[in-house]
């Protein structure tokens, strides 16, 4: 199985619009991060975690021209902004995409992409099968078997979710001990951290590396990244040997 971490940057990306700071001006590719998105490639099936407002920019620079599903953790934008896009895929493919999330979300989609989801929807719109997930029940995409793992981005409950060997968990501040329990054992960990100050919704950087010193994994990647982290070139050198930054199409095999 290969991950390919499309975005590695916060909701506003990196640069942001109109900042000069020595991150935003950075010409090093590693300082420069669309929004945050995973893509998962087992040699028969290909899954995305998150469809942001970069997801058009992101499959062409990784030429992706298939897509079985798509995987949401939860409904801000920057995890759902491009849905629409995925009529890309309805065009080449010849059929409805499923989307996998919470009901809650699913309600959220509804709303906000009404119109895909009308009796007789306008030519040309989305064609999308929502299918419902919760934390308690895995399931299969084809080949691909996939356990959800809640957790909490403030006061929001957030899917993350754990593919073999690899677990994904992006949006975090805090989890119970019962869901902890299932990323233990995980070799791979990507988990969001946007900078170094405490957040009233994200683990700062000391405390994502509390917990991934607590969980032991053989890599762990961080990613949401905001330019406050500061440059890949400053922070990477004082992180552990198994922690890095992510960065926009780091791949990884499992």
């Amino acid at each position: 199985m290969k991950v390919t971490f499309l975005g590695t940057g916060t909701s506003t990306g990196v640069p942001m619009i109109g900042c000069k700071c020595a991150v935003c001006t950075s010409n090093d590719p590693k300082d420069r991060r669309l929004r945050t998105a995973a893509f998962i490639e087992s040699g028969e099936t290909n899954i995305l975690i998150d469809i942001g407002p970069d997801f058009r920019q992101q499959m062409l620079r990784e030429n992706i021209s298939k897509l079985d599903a798509v995987l949401i953790t939860h409904e801000h934008n920057d995890h759902i902004a491009a849905l629409d896009e995925v009529r890309a895929f309805n065009f080449l493919q010849q059929k409805s995409m499923p989307v996998y999330s919470s009901e809650r979300v699913q309600k959220n989609l509804l709303e906000r992409f009404s119109y895909v989801f009308k009796e007789n929807p306008y030519p040309g719109s989305p064609r999308i099968d929502l299918v419902e997930i919760n934390a308690e029940d895995s399931f299969q995409i084809a080949d691909i078997s996939i356990q959800p793992i809640e957790y909490m981005h403030g006061r929001m409950p957030v899917l993350g979710f754990r593919i073999k060997d690899f677990t994904y968990l992006t949006d975090f501040k805090s989890i119970s001990e019962a869901e902890l329990e299932k990323v233990k054992g995980t070799k791979i960990l990507a988990i969001s951290s946007i900078h170094h100050r405490p957040h009233h919704s994200h683990i700062c950087l000391p405390e994502a590396l509390e917990l991934i010193e607590q969980l032991q994994p053989e890599q762990a990647y961080i990613i949401h990244i905001s330019h406050w982290m500061g440059k890949d070139a400053d922070i990477a050198p004082t992180l552990p040997s198994n922690v890095a930054l992510a960065w926009d199409g780091l791949q990884v095999e499992i």
